[in-house]
């Protein structure tokens, strides 16, 4: 089978589809290319895996395995033709039994290729690659069926990851343009979206939001060249505010959690108001939300604590869906939140599904969203996240010491550094400070590194 053979039984099936579509990596798409369909095709699921057969023989490889689910059957049928054993990751992890998360015997060290459908930026390669080397298994290629990518062969390169394809997208754009199945206008606007999906590099400079508290944020950042978050979880009122004196000229947000506070009272809030406007910070309580909406809305305008009146910022966990938004801010004005996309702590249940809904949540209610806070084990993992951001977001970075490492309850810590060449926008850092012998140096260590790596980033965009 012909590519222009394959493209053309492709649009037959309605594989191939125009119009307007959301991406796995969250990038909005004219077009959208469903492999899925070939399954209910033999001859056309057969013709496809004996091309990739022929693609990857002369590769050194012991296994091969697919990316769940499209893949699979395309990497069954050529592990078959090939005379290889065949392993395949879980998508969620196995909660009984033996919670394997690696399907097959390969030995150990044995060199695997991976299989797929399509390539868009990259990533999503990296991540089935990190956690096949996690199980002992070594990767070096990728094949895919189409690359659809502007740059996804380089970006693998220089991960150490060779890429093979049977074709491009532009040449499935050529292909349907000479059979006039598309119009020369919709090939262009096919090849244009190709040509700009490229990775960010960093944070953002002139990021310009729906959201005008975002857009503060980001003013602050630049007048006060800091992009320090002081996470105070202390729970004496005096030790509160004397550390805040000695940090706040450090920071641009200072993370609450008031309600840890032992003798919380009403001086606390006007107080801390007063910090706020005197040293420019703004506030974030890190409430997290996680209710239905009747309640969180109670939980945020009521009780002693009275949230939405002082809090420019809360944190969400959208777990209850996005109805805990409408919620929470239905009917008020000037307030907006970060929600969790993932965490810090080890052995957490986040899953990288939930992550991708948390960042389509956020796209959806942007006027009362202003970023996802999020953590990376190293700055290449940080950056594949943020590359999954839809435009004008912000990331708050946890988990962020001067030294990597962990704690006793398996906490992990990332340096300065690798946060902010990652992409986080801002560093949040709580008893790396409020736990020195001295919080005011500690903090302008932590603003110099994070503001110094910040500026560098910015200066190459």
């Amino acid at each position: 089978m012909t590519n222009e053979e394959f493209i053309l039984e492709l649009h037959k099936i309605g594989a191939i589809k125009f119009g307007a579509f959301t991406l796995k990596s969250g990038l909005a798409s004219p077009y959208y290319i469903d492999l899925r369909e070939i399954i209910s095709s033999p001859e056309l699921l057969e013709g496809i895996s004996k091309r990739l057969s022929e693609k990857i023989v002369e590769l050194d490889f012991d296994v091969v395995t697919g990316i769940p689910y499209t893949a699979l059957p395309l990497a069954v049928l050529v592990a078959s033709q090939l005379g290889r054993p065949l392993v395949f990751m879980r998508k969620e992890e196995k909660g009984y039994g033996t919670r394997k998360m690696l399907i097959g015997r390969p030995n150990p060290g044995a060199g695997c290729v991976v299989i797929d459908d399509l390539i868009t930026t990259g990533e999503s390669k990296i991540e089935i690659a990190e956690a096949l080397e996690k199980e002992g298994v070594s990767v070096k290629d990728f094949v895919v069926v189409i690359d659809r990518s502007s740059d996804g062969r380089d970006y693998l390169k220089r991960n150490g990851y060779t890429l093979h394809s049977l074709m491009t997208i532009e040449e499935i754009g050529a292909v349907l343009l000479k059979h006039n199945l598309i119009t020369e206008e919709k090939k262009k606007e096919v090849d244009e979206f190709t040509h700009t999906v490229t990775e960010q590099t960093g944070p953002e400079k002139g990021i310009h939001s729906a959201n005008p508290l975002t857009n503060q944020l980001v003013d602050l950042i630049w007048k006060k060249k800091s992009n320090l978050i002081l996470s105070l979880d202390v729970e004496d009122q005096a030790d509160f505010f004397q550390i805040l004196e000695q940090t706040a000229e450090e920071i641009v947000v200072l993370k609450t959690h008031l309600d840890i506070m032992a003798d919380f009272d009403d001086t606390v809030i006007p107080r801390l108001q007063e910090y706020a406007e005197r040293y420019h910070f703004m506030i974030l309580e890190d409430r997290k939300f996680a209710d239905i909406g009747n309640t969180v809305r109670k939980q945020y305008r009521g009780g002693i604590y009275k949230i939405s009146q002082w809090a420019e910022f809360v944190t969400v966990h959208p777990i209850a869906g996005e109805g805990i938004l409408q919620g929470l801010f239905e009917g008020i004005s000037n307030r907006s939140s970060f929600l969790l996309a993932r965490m810090s702590s080890g052995q957490n249940l986040i899953t990288p599904g939930y992550t991708r809904q948390v960042l389509e949540i956020g796209k959806n209610h942007r006027e009362v969203v202003s970023g996802f806070i999020g953590h990376g084990k190293d700055a290449a993992d940080i950056k594949r996240f943020k590359n999954k951001f839809p435009p004008g977001f912000l990331l708050l970075m946890p988990g962020v010491k001067l030294e990597k490492g962990y704690d006793s309850l398996k906490q992990q810590y990332i340096t300065v550094e690798d946060a902010v060449r990652g992409g986080a926008d801002c560093i949040i850092v709580g008893r790396g400070i409020y736990g020195s012998d001295n919080p005011g140096e500690t903090a302008r260590i932590y603003r110099q590194r994070a503001w110094k790596e910040y500026e560098k980033i910015n200066s190459k965009r």
